[in-house]
Formats: C-alpha cells, structure tokens, sequence
C-alpha cells in the first residue's frame, strides 16, 4: 500500500459522521428523557395503543383498611392541550390511600444516595388542607424515601418535594398516599433524577446521553424517520404528523401525541430539547420537516394550502437561528437561550418518493432559500439504494438543484462488503449525498465488521458523501419495535453495540482530507473473493398472516422452452414440502388457510438451470397482506422471496435471506392486494437477473450481483491538528494480511505511532449487558516506524493506524 501525502483529494467535512435520534423503541419516554414516571399526565389513549387507557402504568394503592377509588375526567383541566387528569376519591383513609406508578421497564430505577426531584399539580374540591405523602418504595413496600406535600388549594398548584434514596433497586414504585377523605385532583405527576446530562433540570438520563457524546457525532438528525411525516394533516389531532410548536414550552402544555411506533409521546423532548442537547454534544442540528405528505395513506394538504407548513419551515429557522427582535428567536430567549443554535440543515421529508412529495418539496425548497440562502435543504430519495424509486428521487433531487439528497439502506452484510465502489462514479456536479439511515441486519461483530468497510469507501469519496449516520441509535430492551439498534438499554444500564464503536472509531480518527492510497496485490490475480454463484434451490409459494389460494403451479425453462414442474392442484403432490402453514391441495387450488401464522410456506424441488421461469395465479382469501413466492431456496434461513403485498399491503418487495438474516433488495410502496381477485405472478431468473411481474406488468427489475469480498478495504486521511496521517483498514478475510506500507510527500515519519484495533473472538460475537464490552477497540503504540514498514492486518479485523509525521 502507498499512501502520498503530497496528493490530497476530497476534504472530509467536519460533521461528516453523526447521529440519528428517532422515538422509536422508546428512545425518549423510557429512554433519553430522564423522565421516570410513564403516563404521567394521564394521558395514555387506544389511540397510542390498543392496549393503553388513561390508568396504563397506574393502579389504586389502599392500606390499613383504606377504601377509595380511582378514575380519570376532563371537566377542569391544568391544560385544555393535556385535558385528562386523575381523581382520587377517599372513603376510609385507613393508614393511607392513592396511587402507584410503575414506570417503565421493571419499574423505577433508585441508587442509593441519589437525589429525586417530585413535582406534581393538585388540588382539593375544597380549600381544606390534604396531607399526601410521598414514597420510593420496593414491590415488597419496603420505604426508600418519602416525603410529606400539604394540598391547601382548590385550584391547580404545583407542589415539589426531593427524595434521597436509602437503597438501590431496579423495580421501585412512585406512591402517593393521603390520610384525608375527600377528594383530590392530580396530574403531571414527574419524578426526575437530580443527576442528569450537564445537570440540566427536567433533563436527559445521564448514561445514554454520555454514550451519544462520546460518539462525538458531527451532526444529529431528528425526530425522525417515519415518526415525521405518519399522521394526519390537522395539526391539532392527537394522531397529526410531527409539529415542531406543539414540543416547545410548559412542559404540562404541550399536547400529547400518538407515536406511529404504538405508543405514546409526552414531548417532554421536545425541540429546544433537541437543540440543547445537539450544542450539548457540538453536533450540527439537522431537523426534519413533513412536507404536507403522508406516504402511508396517502395524505396530501392541496399546494394552494401549503402556506401554513411552510411558514412552520421557516418559523424553525428562525427560532434557531432568528436574532432576539424576531418573533421566533424572541420565543427561544424566552426559553432561556438568547443565542443562536447555528442551524446548518434542514431536511423536508423522510424516504417519500412518490408524486405527492415531488410535487410539493419544491415549495418549501424556494421558500427557504428565499429567506435563507444560507441554510442546505435535504430532498428524500426513498428508503432502498437502487430501482424505479430510487432513481425517480434522485432525478427530481437533481432538477431542483437540492443541496444534498438523503439515502437509506438497511442490508445484508454482503451488500455492505460488495459496494465498497458505490460511489466511485457518482456525479460530482450534482447534490451531495447524505446517508441519513443505513446499517446491516445484525449487532454482531460481522455487521460491524461489514459497516467498518464500507465506511472506508464512504469516506474515500468525501467530496459526494458529505454526512453519514446509523440508524437507528437506542433501543429500550423491553420495548423494542426494530433492530439493529447502535444503543441498548434498560432502565438502569446502558452499552453500545459493536457497531456502535466502529462509528466512534471512525469519528474520533477522521480527519480533514483525503490523501491518495493505491493498493497493488501479490499476486494481482487475488482481486476479491466470490461469496455466492447461481440462484438456484427450492422454489414455492407463501403466505403472511393471509389465508391465498394459488392456482396453476409453473416451473420452465426459459431457452428451451420446455417445462420443469407443472401442479394443477387437482389433488396433495407429496413433492411439496410444508415449512409453515395450514395447506391442502385440492379441486384446482393451494390453500393456506391460517390467518395467524407468520412465513408460511410450501416449496418444491427442481433442478433449474440458469435462467427459468415461476408462473402462478393467486387469489387473496383473508388476512393482512398479500401473496408470497419463494425461490432460491437452499434451507429455511437462505432463500429469496417476492412479496406482493407486504407490510400490511401497501409494499411489493423482492427480499434476500442469508444465514437467518432477511433484507430488502427492492421494493415499490401503493401496493394493494384485494380479497377475492385473481393476480398472475411470475417472476424471471436469468442468471442473477431478476424480473417479477404482476398480470404481465414489469413490477421488479434487477440483477443481485454476486457477493464479493475485497483483499482489503482502506482509505488514507490527514489530520492537520495533529500532523497524523491516519490509515483506516479494513480485512473481512478470514486469513491475517501481511502489507508493506509505503508514505510518500513526507519527511520523515516518527518512531512511535498508534494503533487502534477492533476484532473479536468470533464473528457472532456482540455486547450485551451481561458483557458490555465484549468487542470494544484495543488502542496500543506502534513501534519501529519508517516511510516504509510492513504491518500485519488481522484476520476479520478494522483497524487505525495514526503515524506522526514532521
């Protein structure tokens, strides 16, 4: 390897890697957010959650004889935003009588030692006086703290008390209980530790918030992801999309909010929250907008009434960055931040790419640069790397001239490892790319590993890819609706995944440009190593939750024209094999009748050439989704399969599973498959050349390229601060890799450098909480340094090296 110093390229920008923050997996409430007690203004709704109510997380605590009840109501509210308060009616106080809060995961989290701050608003139905009291307590009510709140107001007061805790326990219950009779009105009931992120009141759980720092992002994007633009257009339903005004302000006034995640959202992290922490951090804020689009259901706000959601746009803009004689920026002094946030970026929409979108991102776009030269606008390209809808983005992307188009991916490893070059040939005339979301399937070391490589190639073509970050960032163990995740954690702990220290190794060891790197291979042949060939194996037919009939079973050879396999169904073919599912074969169909069970299906064998042919008709009978077909089936964990009519029938995607791991290749969104009619599918193998069709209609058309391994994944950059040059390695071969590495445009190199290695004991190897620090980087010196000197990488390793140089 020669790295020339006197050759630099791209400048690698300065926030180039960061973060993305999304409530989803309960990354805020239960998470970030410090906030201890769930449901806290009562005001949980099956709106949220099918399963929620207005006492989830609650429950009437009666001691001593006590006799009293709970209920909520709305007649007089602290807050016509948050209407639903709790009463507690006492009959017989006994030795007391209230409520319980359970919190989130097992329960509460106390140290001993720790400080608690309570606050909470109540009132009597009278002005006499109600003693409650106020209690940390185990399940088994052994007492951690109490503290004793006077109630004297019939109007809505807020009381505060601090706890200290006796002892330590990861399932502690908030009680609060009254030795009066009558009747008391409570809501915003909040238990914070004292210790939170910078010791910010009302602020961020401290360990997740270090965990983010440390990965000291350049940027964080937020608040979403899907949780942007799912919802409905009036601002003022409880299901609308996400409003930037209504997560500002009195925290007991901000309107509460169904999480398209299905849960609740307090928005207690709202966006000056959001703002704090990103300056907190010293990472860029880099929020999202809806664009007055809801993918999903296809909600369009008409173009002539989009002035209120552009004006939200621009009021964003001002309220970070306006002076304080601005109507906005006046709003942020009076939060208590006088000055500017210095937002860069701002990104209108999340992975839409279809007409609606395109048709009213302009408006935001022109408006925006209108008023604000200065600030880059993000134009989406879709949620998959390739096909009809992500070219239809990036076209519309390049003819409004956006400043940086936003790409998502989730993927196999192998894709990863085989797109090292993805963006070696991309425009440079055109909008930059962001990565704003992508990672492989897994948290283990080799979806680390496979990150680490393709990261090398993300930052070799610094001057295309200007902001990159994995998504998504926390997940709450006991609650998680996705992974992989970078963050895990629980209601007392916190670790980063494996992933999660490659992202930090390439952040804190990027550097600011470029230099020139040239690897030449001993022998040259050894270019990369094939991990796959043909796709051939069992092919079927499937169902998702769906009962389906299909019909007229086809498998031919596409030169010849001849055919392999043909079941008409007329009676059960003991040629088929029944993974899942409820199937019988008779009277001209294939029944799957369950509409239960997920991954059903029943395949075949055939011995298929290259280039062949599945045709099969479909009739939806019951159920969620669509029709199913499997091919290249080699056993239950490596398959590929057409979905038409996935993701609860709106989605038609191709999908590749490998050792376990399914991912999307492809897919189209406004798909629906209807009950009771007839589809002809079929989909075309030639080769690796893959075409799916619906009634003859080209739906998918690609080729899954054999998956390769490189010899080594490297880039090369240099560190004007420190003098370093620093080299980034990447080996994903099994086989350690001897290379003599040569430096040009330098002096003289020092004699001592460093070395930062990550590698594990197995390539299943991952973090846990049990073992959080299972795979983490090994930094050690490097010694015995020239302008040329030979270094062994490891086998199935990323590795830095940091030389010094004059």
């Amino acid at each position: 390897m020669t790295v020339d110093a006197s050759r630099p390229g791209p400048v690698l920008n300065s926030e180039m890697y960061g973060a993305f923050f999304e409530d989803l997996n309960h990354a805020a409430d239960g998470g970030l957010y410090a906030e201890l007690v769930q449901n806290r203004s009562f005001e949980f709704d099956p709106i949220d959650n099918e399963d929620y109510h207005s006492l989830t997380a609650w429950s009437l605590v009666t001691r001593g004889g006590g006799i009293a009840s709970i209920h909520t109501a709305q007649e007089n509210p602290l807050s016509p935003n948050n209407p639903t308060y709790v009463v507690l009616d006492v009959t017989t106080p006994g030795t007391g009588a209230g409520l319980m809060n359970h919190g989130f995961n097992t329960g509460i989290a106390v140290q001993e030692g720790e400080r608690y701050h309570f606050t909470f608003y109540c009132r009597c139905d009278d002005n006499g006086s109600r003693p409650v009291q106020i209690r940390l307590e185990s399940q088994t009510e052994d007492l951690f703290a109490e503290a004793l709140i006077t109630v004297e107001s019939g109007d809505w007061v807020q009381y505060k008390a601090v706890l200290t805790s006796s002892g330590t326990d990861t399932a502690a219950r908030l009680v609060l209980l009254t030795t009066g009779t009558g009747r008391l009105h409570m809501d915003m009931v909040s238990l914070f530790p004292e210790k939170t992120f910078n010791e910010r009141p009302g602020g961020l759980r401290k360990d997740i918030a270090r965990l983010i720092a440390e990965l000291k992002p350049g940027f964080m994007r937020f608040p979403g992801g899907c949780l942007v633009h799912d919802g409905s257009l009036d601002p003022e339903a409880r299901n609308s999309m996400y409003r930037w005004k209504n997560t500002i302000g009195d925290v007991a006034s901000r309107p509460s909010r169904r999480n398209n995640w299905s849960y609740n959202q307090s928005m207690g992290l709202g966006y000056y929250e959001y703002f704090q922490f990103c300056e907190d951090i010293g990472a860029a804020p880099l929020p999202v907008l809806p664009a007055a689009y809801n993918p999903h259901h296809g909600l369009e706000e008409p173009l002539d009434q989009l002035g209120p959601w552009i004006d939200d746009a621009l009021d964003l803009i001002e309220f970070a960055n306006g002076t304080t004689d601005t109507v906005w920026g006046a709003k942020r002094a009076e939060l208590g931040h006088p000055e500017p946030f210095g937002l860069q970026y701002i990104a209108i929409g999340n992975e839409e790419v279809r007409q609606g979108y395109f048709d009213r991102y302009p408006y935001f776009q022109n408006a925006i640069r209108e008023k604000h030269p200065e600030i880059k606008v993000i134009c989406s390209s879709g949620p998959q790397p390739q096909g009809e809808d992500y070219e239809t983005g990036w076209n519309y992307s390049r003819q409004f001239q956006a400043d940086l188009v936003d790409e998502h991916y989730y993927a196999l490893p192998s894709w990863f490892l085989s797109n090292w070059h993805r963006y070696d040939d991309f425009d440079r005339s055109g909008p930059k790319v962001f990565v704003g979301e992508y990672a492989s399937w897994g948290n283990k070391f080799y979806n680390a590993l496979a990150e680490a490589a393709y990261m090398t190639g993300l930052e070799r073509n610094a001057d295309v890819v200007k902001l990159t970050c994995y998504a998504p960032m926390l997940a709450n163990i006991d609650y998680v609706n996705w992974r992989p995740n970078l963050i895990w954690f629980n209601n007392h702990q916190a670790f980063g995944s494996v992933n999660y220290y490659v992202q930090q190794m390439f952040s804190l060891n990027k550097g600011d440009v470029v230099l020139h790197s040239e690897l030449a291979l001993n022998p040259p042949s050894n270019e990369h190593t094939a991990t796959e060939e043909s796709i051939r194996g069992r092919i079927g037919v499937g169902t998702f939750r769906t009962s389906v009939k299909y019909m007229d079973f086809t498998i031919s050879d596409n030169l010849a024209g001849t055919t392999y396999f043909s079941d008409s169904f007329q009676n059960h073919s003991l040629l088929w094999k029944i993974r899942e599912g409820d199937w019988i074969a008779a009277a001209g169909g294939y029944v799957q009748s369950s509409t239960d069970l997920a991954d059903c299906r029943s395949t075949v064998s055939a011995d298929v050439s290259n280039h062949y042919t599945i045709s099969v008709k479909g009739v939806k009978l019951d159920g969620e989704e669509g029709l199913r077909i499997i091919f290249g089936e080699q056993d239950r964990n490596n398959y590929y399969v057409w979905n038409y009519g996935g993701w609860i029938n709106r989605l038609s995607t191709l999908r590749k599973c490998v050792d376990g791991t399914e991912a999307t290749i492809i897919e189209i969104d406004q798909v629906s498959v209807e009950t009771g009619r007839e589809y002809a599918l079929k989909v075309e193998v030639s080769g690796r050349h893959i075409r799916c069709y619906v009634d003859d209609v080209l739906i998918h058309d690609l080729i899954d390229p054999v998956s390769t391994i490189e010899p080594l994944y490297y880039t090369a950059s240099k560190d004007y601060a420190s003098g370093d040059i620093i080299i980034k390695a990447v080996n994903a071969q099994e086989d350690e890799l001897e290379v003599q590495l040569t430096l040009e445009g330098v002096d003289r190199i020092g004699e001592i450098g460093k070395v930062i290695e990550l590698s594990a004991d197995s390539l299943d190897a991952e973090n846990s909480f049990a073992a959080p620090q299972r795979v983490v980087p090994v930094s050690k010196d490097l010694t015995g340094l020239g302008k040329s000197f030979t270094y062994r990488f490891p086998g199935h390793s990323v590795t830095m090296l940091r030389l010094k140089t004059d």
